[in-house]
């Protein structure tokens, strides 16, 4: 995606940062792009690794905030340093996206590194592969003090029951039955 996103042809501020250590972290990550445009929340999204181009990650990530950034997601793989060295620079909220690569030990080694951080450096952390679950997060984060942006995401989590509430009155139509309703 080149420039800035465009939401009703007004050019929007970039306020989430998306990087990844490997451009093979891409089907992974891009779901947190999908969840964000869905929300009408502009990004960005690169690579950076922080074991290959570890001076890129470093002005990456010293010069996020001045950029106008309010969140970074970082998924990285394997020994995934590249969240909590992003977080270990930077003031902003971090949210680590662990993911299962090809030299994964079955994504743990992913997981506990992101996850296992000391004090002091917070990565707040999704599961295995969630890259989802980053997008709503940092949306979610913006949201509590953009007013516009947390009405979208309540009404993204309102669609959410509405799906469940549907799923349930399907299986009652289909004769399975449940003592709670």
């Amino acid at each position: 995606m080149n420039g800035p996103q465009t939401i009703d042809h007004k050019p929007q501020t970039i306020q989430v940062g998306i990087i990844m250590g490997s451009d093979s972290d891409l089907p992974v990550m891009q779901a947190a792009a999908e969840v964000l445009k869905s929300l009408n929340i502009a990004f960005e999204l690169t690579v950076v690794s922080a074991h290959r181009t570890p001076m890129r990650m470093v002005e990456y990530a010293t010069k996020a905030r001045g950029r106008g950034l309010k969140v970074i997601i970082a998924g990285a793989g394997g020994a995934a340093h590249l969240p909590g060295m992003v977080a270990s620079l930077t003031p902003l909220p971090v949210i680590g996206v662990p993911i299962k690569s090809s030299n994964s030990i079955d994504g743990w080694d992913s997981v506990l590194s992101i996850l296992q951080m000391p004090n002091g450096i917070p990565v707040a952390t999704v599961a295995l592969n969630a890259a989802k679950n980053a997008g709503i997060l940092a949306a979610s984060i913006i949201g509590s003090f953009e007013e516009h942006i947390g009405d979208q995401v309540a009404a993204y989590k309102k669609k959410l029951e509405e799906e469940v509430l549907v799923k349930i009155e399907n299986l009652k139509k289909q004769g399975w039955e449940n003592k709670f309703d």
